[in-house]
């Protein structure tokens, strides 16, 4: 599936065209910027307050140099959320234009190590765990998201 929304950002329009993807081999490397995981934890989504922005964000950020996508998933998804990663499957990614980057999405199940406490970059101040339908009520990213959400569970689903 694709789907295609234009936005500001920072003042300036974007084009965002999303695609689903069973894989991400065929994105070069180059042109991926971030790694974002939808984390679900006993059937609720995981996200993050984003403090300097004030709202709330899925886990995950920047791709750090020589880094695999899985290995930015991971260190991410600990880092901002003190979880580990158990599972994960390729979900879609986003051509963003006209900055010609790519911003990956995995779907993920996760396990606390311990109690959250803090992301080391301090982006992050909380998490969160809502049920997947509630996700609008957080972050709205219109049929972008949606999409988001229904394949996530159609991979966990397929797993089961």
């Amino acid at each position: 599936m694709i789907i295609k929304n234009k936005l500001m950002n920072l003042g300036n329009q974007v084009e965002i065209t999303y695609h689903d993807v069973d894989q991400f081999d065929s994105i070069p490397y180059d042109k991926c910027t971030q790694v974002y995981g939808l984390c679900f934890f006993k059937n609720k989504l995981v996200i993050g307050f984003e403090s300097s922005k004030r709202e709330w964000v899925l886990i995950g950020g920047s791709i750090e140099p020589g880094e695999t996508f899985e290995q930015t998933l991971i260190r991410e998804v600990k880092e901002e959320s003190n979880m580990r990663v158990i599972k994960y499957w390729p979900v879609g990614f986003q051509h963003i234009l006209p900055l010609d980057v790519c911003q990956l999405r995995y779907c993920c199940i996760v396990e606390p190590f311990g109690p959250f406490a803090s992301d080391p970059d301090g982006d992050i101040s909380e998490i969160k765990f809502i049920k997947p339908q509630n996700f609008t009520d957080y972050i709205n990213w219109g049929k972008i998201g949606d999409r988001l959400i229904t394949r996530s569970l159609e991979l966990i689903k397929a797993d089961n």
